[in-house]
């Protein structure tokens, strides 16, 4: 079973406050979790983050991986920096910001292939759509008319 340190949504609308919940990766944003270790208010001023640190560092020790978000707040809480040194190196399933990727740069130009030129390529004749009256024959429709 996959675990996630993530945050699930409470509150108000367009009030949110965040608890920091630790939950199958499977399971829906706001549905069932595991474990409440923590809150969030990012509305209050400073923003409010409670995070029980023991707990966190035991779901971190037990392979529980943070989301973007919720690894950030675990930077504040401190709990993070606990748990590197506990571990003693820098753990490699840190979530890095998402970045598009960028198409790697050709070392050498293709060779263009045989184009002929526009002289050379003969001009195919344009058919009339089903219904339409090819232009000549309307223009010869308009002499007609004025004589």
């Amino acid at each position: 079973m996959a675990v996630k340190i993530r945050l699930m949504r409470v509150g108000k609308k367009k009030q949110p406050t965040y608890r920091v919940v630790v939950a199958d990766a499977r399971s829906p944003r706001d549905g069932r979790f595991i474990e409440s270790i923590g809150q969030y208010a990012p509305r209050e001023e400073p923003s409010l983050v409670k995070i029980d640190n023991e707990r966190a560092l035991h779901w971190l020790r037990n392979g529980a991986q943070p989301t973007e978000e919720a690894a950030k707040l675990l930077e504040i809480s401190g709990a993070w920096a606990a748990y590197t040194e506990a571990t003693g190196r820098a753990p490699a399933a840190k979530p890095k910001a998402k970045t598009p990727k960028a198409k790697p740069a050709a070392a050498a130009p293709a060779p263009a292939a045989e184009v002929p030129a526009a002289e050379e390529v003969p001009a195919a004749e344009e058919v009339p759509a089903a219904g339409e009256v090819p232009a000549a024959e309307v223009a010869g429709a308009e002499e007609a008319a004025e004589s």
